[in-house]
C-alpha cells in the first residue's frame, strides 16, 4: 500500500463512525481508531490504510444523571474531572492527571492514584465486530490491568460512569492532589505516556531507575531523569530512536533481572513510508 492510499476520516456522529469502518472493511482498507494520541507511538512510515478519529458531535457529548456521567469517547478525561466537580460528584478527580481520552481510556483501562477506568464504568457502547452498535453493562466486560481484550475487536463509543456524591472542597482538594502527583512524578518533556507495563517484581519505573538507565538515550530519545517509566523527546527524536531505546531497555531488564517488560504505549504503523 503506498502513501495515497492512506486516509483519514473524523466522524462526528456514531453512525457516521459504522459507515466509515464497514466501508472501509468491506473494501479491504486497514482500520486504525485514534483519539488523542497520549499513549500511542507511530512508526516513521505511518500508518496505512484508513486512520478513523473521531471528532464533535456525539463524541464529545457529556451528560449527568444522578451520580452517573455518561461521556463519548472523544471526551477528555480531564473535562469529565471537571464536569463531576461542577455536579459535586466525587470519585472522578483521578482523572484529572490523565492526558487521554475516554476512548483511550476504556481501550487500556488506564488509571492513576490507585484507581482503574473500569472501577467506574457502568457500561459501555461500542461498535462491533459486526459493525452494530450495542451496549454492555460492567458485568458483562472482562477487565485486567492495562488491557481490555474486548476493545481490542470492538471500539469504544461512550461510556457511563459512577461516582458518589461529595463535597466542592474534598473534590478540589483531591483534584489538587492529582495535579501534584503528576507534576511532581512525571516530566513536562514531551513523551508518549508511560513506557512499559509493571511488571509484578517492581514498578517499571523503579526497575529502570536501578538498572542506571535514567538519562540513557538513543539520537534524541532519552529515559527522563524524573521518571524512568518515560521516554522522552529532546527534540527532533523519531520513532525508530525511541522503539531502540526501547528494546534496549527490554534486553537490559531480561538480562539483569530476568524480567519481560511488555510496553504499555502502543506502536503502530510501518518503519518506512512507501510512496
Amino acid at each position: 500500500m503506498c502513501i495515497r492510499d492512506r486516509f483519514w476520516i473524523e466522524p462526528s456522529e456514531f453512525h457516521q463512525f459504522a459507515e466509515s469502518v464497514s466501508f472501509c472493511k468491506a473494501r479491504g482498507i486497514p482500520v486504525r481508531i485514534v483519539g488523542r494520541g497520549s499513549n500511542l507511538l507511530v512508526r516513521d512510515g505511518g500508518i496505512r490504510g484508513a486512520v478513523i478519529h473521531p471528532a464533535g458531535g456525539a463524541f464529545t457529548a457529556v451528560s449527568v444523571e444522578g451520580n452517573t456521567i455518561t461521556a463519548g469517547a472523544g471526551v477528555r478525561f480531564k473535562k469529565v474531572a471537571s464536569v463531576a466537580r461542577e455536579h459535586r460528584i466525587g470519585g472522578f478527580e483521578w482523572m484529572e492527571g490523565i492526558p487521554g481520552n475516554v476512548g483511550g481510556g476504556l481501550r487500556m483501562n488506564a488509571g492513576a492514584m490507585g484507581v482503574e477506568t473500569f472501577d467506574q464504568v457502568v457500561s459501555v457502547t461500542f461498535l462491533d465486530e459486526d459493525t452494530e452498535i450495542r451496549t454492555r453493562s460492567r458485568s458483562e466486560i472482562k477487565s485486567f490491568y492495562r488491557n481490555v481484550p474486548e476493545l481490542r475487536r470492538n471500539y469504544a463509543l461512550k461510556a457511563t460512569f459512577t461516582g458518589i456524591p461529595s463535597d466542592l472542597d474534598t473534590i478540589q482538594e483531591r483534584l489538587a492532589e492529582s495535579r501534584h502527583h503528576r507534576n511532581s512524578t512525571q516530566p513536562k518533556a514531551a513523551s508518549a505516556g508511560c513506557t512499559f507495563k509493571n511488571p509484578e517484581a517492581c514498578g517499571a519505573g523503579r526497575l529502570i531507575d536501578e538498572m542506571g538507565l535514567k538519562e540513557t538515550g538513543v539520537g534524541k530519545a532519552e529515559v527522563s531523569l524524573e521518571h524512568g517509566n518515560f521516554i522522552v523527546n529532546r527534540g527532533g527524536a523519531s520513532a525508530s530512536d525511541v522503539i531502540d531505546l526501547i528494546d534496549q531497555i527490554k534486553a537490559k531488564a531480561k538480562e539483569e533481572r530476568g524480567i519481560d517488560l511488555e510496553t504499555e504505549v502502543r506502536i503502530l504503523g510501518e518503519d518506512e513510508v512507501v510512496f
